[in-house]
């Protein structure tokens, strides 16, 4: 390649990094936010998270087409084709995070009038605290290429897996505790999973990172229980 091709090569995946980062943040920014509202029963904060993720969804699709399109003239080989894949799988998972964080946002609004039981929500909100953490870790994790540090949040993902557990059983006896708490809790329940799915997310990045940098894929037994969810699960959860 001539000095100026390679220097115009070096500049598309830069752009790809910088849009990754960008998108990271958001999804950081959103998380947070989600969770803030849902603490406070914020709905104004709520249409805000709902309404940022679009601009998530907006960069998803310029990472793709652009990592397409770089493949398309540059036909890399080694890692770099998998900066260019590696690209598209992790924006493909922040876009999935915000979806899930718009996601808690909704409920959010959904049950401001059946606001009943709000030390039900400290659970949850431990668990936000550590998939916020884990993703700023994974996030960091890319920006550094940080093949250990990536490791290491692949491997925590069984702390929210944990949580998860400990909020099921909370929120089911504030049911049994009273009925009326049902409606409410059932709500919280879909929230916790919505977290503990953002931690799956997570994780998915962090295994990317190691393909990326290493060209070698994690075991495929993760370190927890239940099985990931799957597209289909998470499709039905948004329309619920």
């Amino acid at each position: 390649m001539s000095e100026h091709i390679v220097s115009s090569y070096d500049r598309d995946l830069e752009a790809l990094g910088r849009r990754i980062a960008e998108m990271g943040g958001i999804a950081e920014k959103m998380l947070g936010e989600a969770m803030d509202a849902l603490a406070n029963f914020d709905t104004e904060l709520a249409h805000r998270v709902v309404a940022t993720d679009t601009r998530l969804d907006a960069l998803q699709r310029e990472i793709e087409e652009s990592a397409i399109l770089t493949i398309a003239r540059r036909q890399p080989l080694a890692v770099d084709l998998r900066e260019c894949i590696a690209a598209m799988r992790i924006a493909a998972d922040l876009e999935r995070v915000g979806d899930l964080a718009k996601s808690i946002a909704k409920r959010t609004v959904k049950i401001l009038a059946e606001a009943r039981v709000p030390r039900a929500i400290i659970g949850l909100k431990t668990m936000a605290e550590v998939a916020s953490l884990q993703l700023k870790d994974v996030l960091d994790a890319y920006a550094q290429r940080d093949v250990e540090r990536a490791k290491t949040v692949w491997a925590n993902d069984t702390e929210l897996d944990a949580l998860e557990d400990s909020v099921f059983r909370d929120l089911l006896t504030f049911m049994m505790e009273d009925p009326r708490n049902i409606s409410f809790c059932t709500h919280l329940l879909f929230c916790s999973k919505n977290i503990e799915r953002i931690g799956d997310h997570t994780t998915n990045v962090a295994e990317t990172i190691v393909y990326l940098v290493t060209g070698e894929s994690m075991p495929t037994e993760r370190p927890k229980g239940g099985k990931p969810a799957t597209p289909a699960d998470e499709a039905k959860e948004q329309s619920l």
